[in-house]
């Protein structure tokens, strides 16, 4: 769009799946009339003859042969397809006309404007309780969202949260852990082809306050804080910034049961290590949530017992490449690796660190490393320029230190542990207390 907007002929090539949305990210940014292109996909992982039949063949979308489609787009003039549909409107109305319980429902569904499961309508009496749970104005502007790179980012603000709350069926006292949640920048209705979710560590005295569980079943179900709060942020994420539709704005191929709820409180309490929020930077005293984009993979275990460093190398060789992990211990784990030496949380990490090596070939043949990593490291930028120069066969970490998280959580009914994906490098740490 850059080299578009001065002058230079150009022609932008996507895969197909994206057709619809990178023409609107194109309107968005002030090029509508950039000529766009679709190969197949996928891309990753193809070889340079099956990429080359790409070019050769036929645009999937358009239907005509690429590259004369190449040279028309490089040197036609504009037609008047080209000149079509320049804005559109993202306006609308702050209160719809009233209807029937069951119409208004249908509504939601049609507008896709729910995640399919039954909603509270947020009338405006229901949506005033839920903003008497902070003492910031609704008008204050909370963040921006977009469902993809690329995309314009929409801003909203406390009112349409608090919307988005009441569908879900929150609680006012859950209200500022879910504007915080959404302040963080991260969508739990991401774009990307690789299905990711949004795994939400919650910190310090706010769990207790609104009953969040951290113990038995902390993973799961089985409390309304939990699941009202982690729907809300989904909710507010399709919903805020731009849509969430399948084919269209959502292309996680085989989706992730985590967008459904994702968030997690640390049992503190039976921890023998600090809290997550504390690592980062803030008070125990502090309330806070940590998202991560991840979620992309789980693999569990027990212990720690005889072979447990041997288990745990397993796990970390077939944990995705690209997707450090979070590991999440049962208090009972936890107890346990302190009696094997492991008195500070982040000599844990370390020994995650060290332990994640794999043959230098077979990190760099991940699609993902090669995609996303690899430019870097072509760059120069540390680690990965390094990694770049080992042997095939040499040993490389695939995560640096920084990148691995460790949390406490569960009921000590049993030794067990899980990994689930998220980049803690990348991950944001908000102040619940912020929002109150």
């Amino acid at each position: 769009m850059a080299v578009e907007a001065d002058g230079v002929p150009t022609v932008a090539i996507h895969t197909h799946p994206f057709a619809r949305l990178v023409k609107q990210a194109a309107r968005a940014n002030g090029t509508p009339t950039a000529r766009q292109l679709f190969v197949p996909q996928p891309i990753v992982g193809l070889s340079p003859s099956q990429l080359r039949e790409y070019i050769h063949g036929t645009n999937p979308v358009s239907k005509r042969p690429f590259l004369a489609e190449m040279l028309d787009g490089l040197t036609g003039e504009l037609t008047a397809e080209d000149m079509a549909g320049v804005g559109f409107e993202r306006d609308t109305p702050r209160l719809l006309e009233p209807a029937t319980e069951d119409d208004l429902h249908r509504r939601f569904e049609d507008e896709r404007w729910t995640d399919f499961l039954p909603i509270v309508l947020p009338t405006e009496e229901r949506v005033e309780a839920m903003l008497r749970g902070t003492s910031h104005p609704r008008d204050k502007v909370v963040g921006q969202l977009r469902p993809a790179n690329f995309r314009e980012f929409w801003q909203f603000t406390v009112e349409k949260v608090a919307v988005n709350a009441v569908m879900a069926g929150a609680r006012p006292e859950y209200f500022p852990l879910i504007l915080a949640m959404a302040a963080s920048g991260m969508s739990a209705r991401s774009s990307s082809t690789t299905s990711w979710a949004t795994p939400s560590i919650v910190n310090g005295p706010i769990r207790h306050e609104i009953g969040l569980n951290s113990g038995i079943g902390a993973m799961g179900p089985y409390a309304h804080a939990n699941m009202a709060v982690g729907r809300a942020h989904g909710l507010l994420s399709q919903n805020l910034q731009g849509g969430s539709v399948v084919g269209e704005t959502y292309m996680g191929s085989i989706g992730n049961a985590y967008n459904v709820a994702c968030t997690w409180a640390e049992n503190e309490e039976r921890s023998p290590w600090e809290p997550l929020h504390v690592q980062r930077g803030l008070k125990a005293e502090d309330s806070a949530v940590t998202v991560y984009l991840g979620g992309w993979y789980t693999l569990s275990g027990f212990g720690p017992r005889e072979t447990w460093a041997a288990r745990m190398r397993q796990a970390l060789q077939a944990a995705e490449n690209y997707s450090p992990p979070i590991l999440l211990l049962d208090p009972l784990v936890a107890r346990g690796f302190v009696d094997k030496g492991f008195v500070r949380k982040q000599q844990l990490i370390d020994w995650l660190h060290e332990n994640s090596r794999v043959p230098a070939r077979e990190f760099w043949d991940d699609q993902w490393v090669q995609t996303l990593l690899k430019p870097k490291a072509v760059d120069g930028q540390e680690p990965w320029a390094t990694l770049l120069k080992a042997a095939p066969d040499a040993l490389v970490p695939k995560y640096r230190a920084e990148d691995i998280s460790v949390v406490v959580l569960g009921g000590e009914t049993q030794g067990a542990w899980k990994m689930v994906s998220g980049n803690g490098s990348r991950a944001v740490t908000v102040k619940v207390d912020d929002w109150r």
